[in-house]
């Protein structure tokens, strides 16, 4: 644990340096998770199937149960009940399919994408591409969209000048870490995916939501409020 709140709080001294030079304040706060030593789980429901909805009910969840909850962000997005739009893997069982389907809305955005933890290590991957790989391995997984970047390559939809800005928040890729990030200043879609790419140097990174973004964390005494969540990813201790 100890380990953990430590590169919390490196994370975030580092992303405020970095954007403090060039906007006199931080603009991102960043938390990076080493799955070789801490890990992280995917959250939806309580033992009654009720939604957790909030970090803290989860968090009192946790506690009730002789763990605590050192980090959590919101996982992607969801319906009016809460369940997921696209895949939901929850320690190696799917319990919402893989949406290829074409739709409105950042979700279907194509091309869109899935985050995974497996035996061999995180990935962001392209959502046809998931279909694709064997799913032997895989512990957790959640679909959304859209992808930020795809082998170092930004989203093709994405415009340098948007004027759509909001609060967002992602998870990147680099090695066995994985990495995440809210902005503490509403950006819009290029602005996310250049930080991700030339700040912390990741090929592949996909976008959670915006607007609903939330994180917990222990080591900054941190745990927002700002809708009700669906999926949650979140690392807990005993």
């Amino acid at each position: 644990m100890r380990k953990l709140l430590l590169l919390l709080a490196l994370c975030l001294a580092g992303a405020a340096g970095l954007a403090a030079a060039a906007n006199a304040e931080p603009r991102y706060t960043v938390v990076k998770i080493d799955l070789r030593s801490e890990r992280l789980e995917l959250f939806l429901r309580d033992d009654s199937g009720a939604p957790f909805k909030r970090l803290d009910r989860l968090e009192a969840w946790l506690a009730a149960r002789n763990r605590q909850l050192v980090f959590a962000m919101n996982a992607g997005m969801y319906h009016a009940d809460f369940s997921p739009v696209g895949l939901l893997v929850q320690e190696g069982r799917e319990l919402s399919p893989l949406n290829l389907a074409a739709g409105t809305g950042n979700f279907f955005l194509k091309p869109n994408g899935v985050f995974l933890v497996s035996e061999a290590g995180a990935r962001v991957v392209e959502s046809s591409e998931y279909a694709a790989l064997p799913k032997e391995g895989v512990r957790l997984a959640t679909q959304s969209g859209p992808l930020l970047l795809r082998r170092g390559v930004v989203h093709p939809a994405f415009i340098p000048d948007s004027d759509s800005r909001k609060i967002r928040n992602g998870v990147g890729v680099s090695g066995h870490t994985a990495i995440f990030v809210i902005s503490e200043q509403p950006v819009n879609f290029y602005e996310f995916a250049l930080y991700f790419r030339d700040v912390l140097h990741c090929r592949d990174a996909l976008y959670l939501d915006g607007t609903v973004s939330a994180l917990h964390s222990l080591a900054l005494r941190r745990s927002d409020f700002t809708r009700e969540l669906g999926p949650i990813l979140g690392v807990a201790v005993p």
